[in-house]
């Protein structure tokens, strides 16, 4: 099943580890504006439009041109071909007017969603089936000229974007819905359906998808899936290793592994698709995929609550496990760093008083008197111990009602009108589009053990000092996982030093306390964060026993 890497580099292997089919994820995946439409072309096609922000169609007038990564970085390009008018006359054959060589068009797939990094690909692929992307992948492996894979570009690591000169095939006309079963929920799709397309797809059938990210309205579910992007509905219906129930792959020498099974059970040999979610391109090209989706809930809610410090945090989380159960479905935190980012670069009020965190709840269900008479001895419990100082509660039934809690909550309710489940959810998902407008963005995606999620943050900002603007903290808490950033003016005469604390401090902080840390850009040869030079320069650093207790911590 492995492509042959003798006597010549094979056309898979990648600069670096790539996300195929660019997303977030988570993240990497990650969260951005208000799940609207995003880069490229319509509903995520590559190339089409001037390089915007996830979800929707803002974008800085004359941006300044993005570094390009073999200047900002040390990494030399392998002994793979250049493509050629012969190779151009091959693939134009197999994808006949379907091969980008317009240098405009091209500028927005060579540039990362947060601007950090910029490839010189020359040449854009639009397959639409799997076939032709086996037929590319075939060639190509023939030809030894390297692939880059690439869906919606939303990811935030610059995973989808080529280095160098590779060749970019993108997924954003493999759109098509193959298949959906009304009974048992099963979604089968291409890798290039929009993941909020496929959303309203099965919402007017009467489901949802297990997944959902800021970044939807751009995000492939292909990317989704190479990513194993977690999302704001993990907490409910876990990951996407749970939910994905087969895929259609071509690997490195065009070779199809059809897996798409629709079976939720099917112990007929080994589990091959689990080799392909969240490998991130490098075994493979993901073109299909068969995903189980949930019944839609008929009830939702939506609270955004105030809490006095981290401990709070933590302790509502314990309380709203233990007190709302099965309803849950989202536990969102974020700091005052972000809110007032969110609300000085956006816009966006906050919609209650100032605290040093902010919590959103999300309940869905199928029974509001149900979920509410849950949802209010939840309220009443964490403002009367004193775990949330003021809280805005919002729910999604025909009239909108949103209500504002206070000590005396719940016998006296005062109503307002004008907010709404998606006006809390917007304070949430677009703090990385305010990071984004306050300056250059360092992004960490970190899982870490709960009770110590937040002291990175707070010991990054000591290690950083006045070096950067901001520290802040932000993240889905009940998948374990935080999202530092380090904002900086831009990527200047300062930045060097940023550059030189950051990522041994992320590792080494998250090493220590025994969690994850992927580090989008911090080297190019990266894998789970931690690539050949950084790990050499760990192994020069720490004791030996030290660096095997991190990477593999008991």
């Amino acid at each position: 099943m492995m492509p042959r890497v003798a006597p010549r580099w094979p056309a898979w292997l990648l600069w670096r580890v790539a996300c195929a089919q660019g997303v977030s994820a988570q993240q990497r995946t990650r969260e951005a504006a208000s799940r609207l439409p995003g880069l490229g072309g319509p509903r995520g096609a590559v190339g089409a439009r001037p390089l915007v922000r996830r979800g929707s169609s803002w974008a800085p007038s004359r941006a300044p041109e993005v570094m390009l990564t073999r200047e900002r970085y040390p990494v030399r390009r392998l002994p793979f071909s250049v493509v050629s008018e012969d190779d151009l006359a091959a693939l134009e054959r197999i994808v006949p007017g379907r091969v980008i060589t317009d240098p405009q068009e091209l500028e927005a797939p060579n540039v990362d969603w947060l601007r950090t990094v910029r490839g010189s690909s020359k040449v854009l692929l639009r397959p639409r089936t799997c076939q032709e992307v086996a037929h590319i992948l075939r060639y190509c492996h023939e030809r030894n000229l390297a692939v880059s894979p690439q869906g919606g570009n939303t990811g935030m690591v610059g995973g989808s974007t080529p280095v160098f000169d590779e060749i970019i095939v993108s997924t954003a006309l493999m759109n098509q819905v193959i298949s959906f079963h009304d009974v048992s929920g099963v979604l089968v799709c291409q890798a290039g359906c929009v993941l909020e397309e496929l959303s309203r797809h099965v919402e007017a059938r009467g489901f949802v998808m297990p997944l959902d990210l800021g970044a939807k309205g751009s995000c492939h579910i292909g990317g989704n899936v190479a990513t194993n992007a977690g999302g704001l509905r993990f907490l409910r219906y876990g990951s996407l290793r749970g939910t994905v129930l087969g895929l259609e792959v071509v690997l490195a020498d065009g070779t199809v592994l059809n897996g798409l099974t629709t079976l939720r059970k099917d112990n007929t040999g080994y589990d091959l698709k689990q080799l392909f979610i969240g490998s991130e391109g490098t075994l493979g090209v993901i073109t299909a995929v068969s995903i189980l989706c949930p019944p839609k809930p008929s009830a939702v809610s939506v609270a955004f609550l105030g809490c006095p410090g981290f401990a709070e945090v933590l302790q509502t989380f314990r309380t709203c496990r233990a007190m709302l159960g099965e309803i849950l479905s989202a536990f969102e935190f974020m700091d005052a760093a972000c809110m007032e980012l969110v609300r000085h670069h956006l816009r966006l009020a906050c919609p209650v008083q100032e605290s040093p965190f902010y919590v959103l709840i999300e309940t869905s269900g199928s029974a509001a008197g149900h979920d509410a008479e849950k949802l209010s001895g939840f309220l009443e419990q964490v403002l009367g111990s004193g775990l949330v100082t003021d809280g805005t509660l919002a729910t999604d039934q025909r009239r909108i009602q949103v209500w504002r809690l206070g000590p005396s909550f719940p016998r006296h309710l005062k109503s307002e009108r004008g907010l709404g489940p998606s006006t809390l959810w917007a304070l949430r998902e677009r703090i990385t589009e305010a990071l984004s407008r306050d300056g250059y963005v360092y992004k960490y995606d970190l899982s870490l053990p709960l009770d110590r999620l937040y002291d990175l943050v707070s010991d990054l900002r000591t290690r950083l000092g006045p070096r950067a603007r901001h520290v802040v903290g932000y993240g889905h808490l009940g998948a374990l996982h935080v999202e530092p950033c380090q904002g900086g003016p831009a990527f200047s005469g300062a930045e060097p030093s940023i550059r030189t604390l950051l990522p041994d401090g992320v590792v080494v902080l998250s090493a220590r306390q025994r969690g994850w840390a992927g580090c989008p850009g911090a080297w190019p040869d990266t894998s789970r964060g931690v690539g050949r030079e950084g790990f050499f320069k760990m192994k020069s650093t720490f004791k030996s026993a030290d660096l095997q207790e991190s990477r593999f911590p008991p």
